[in-house]
């Protein structure tokens, strides 16, 4: 005799709320997701950080129009919540200029920028902390400004750049768990679809789930912290003797 629905519910309820997890594809679904967020990042930081480099190096030149341009531009990814951002991106210029283009996409340019953004600073912040004595021994040694950037500046404030860029990294990926709002099937989003489908016969699913996504981000991250501080001491140990 087959057993009743009601019969199922009452042995899926006596399950442990954790089992919701490795039940079908469920497992599968959160990495999968969790690819879909890190890659998401990972284009938006390929995309960011060398137009930051660039956005970095021209806002130490000396002209005033340029540098209060990207000044402005440096406060309005920092000013606006990048929540609002994606909405921005995501909802109303496609529909201004009249093109349709996935979350995916969308994600990596807003993400991208808001990185340059970030990036610029940092790399500005590097720059002008070169020792001027520096600049003007190559300076005396006839180099221009693009010279004296990449032979000067550059080399010498790499090492402040890097775990700046690595935490930098890290905020990105958190800052994915956005993307459920555009459309997106993140690790956050997979969670959810989770959660409701077994509601009924796990009600303490919303515990575990979160608790896993919570882990998958915690691997992924931490590590990223952990480089970022190391470099981080290490930097100030070469330049404090």
């Amino acid at each position: 005799m087959a057993p009743s629905a009601i019969d199922q519910a009452l042995v899926l309820a006596a399950q442990p709320g954790w089992t919701v997890i490795f039940t079908g594809d469920n497992l599968t679904r959160l990495l999968g997701g969790l690819w879909t967020s890190v890659s998401v990042a990972g284009l938006a930081l390929i995309f960011g950080i060398p137009l930051g480099i660039v956005l970095g190096a021209l806002r130490i030149m000396h002209n005033p129009v340029l540098r209060a341009v990207l000044r402005l531009y440096l406060e309005f990814f920092r000013i606006i919540p990048t929540l609002v951002i994606l909405f921005l991106f995501y909802y109303i210029l496609p529909r201004e200029m009249g093109v349709q283009v996935d979350g995916e996409t969308i994600a990596v340019v807003a993400f991208g920028l808001w990185v340059a953004a970030e990036i610029s600073d940092v790399v500005r912040g590097a720059l002008i902390s070169v020792p001027s004595h520096q600049v003007d021994a190559g300076k005396a040694l006839g180099m221009n400004g693009l010279q004296l950037l990449w032979y000067v500046r550059l080399p010498q404030s790499v090492n402040l750049m890097i775990p700046a860029t690595i935490n930098l990294a890290a905020r990105v990926i958190m800052t994915t768990s956005l993307l459920l709002l555009i459309s997106v099937i993140d690790v956050i989003t997979v969670g959810q679809q989770i959660m409701e489908a077994n509601r009924m016969s796990h009600p303490d699913s919303a515990f575990w789930v979160y608790g896993f996504v919570f882990l998958l981000y915690f691997i992924v991250c931490w590590p990223l912290a952990r480089i970022a501080q190391a470099l981080e001491k290490r930097a100030k140990e070469r330049n404090n003797g």
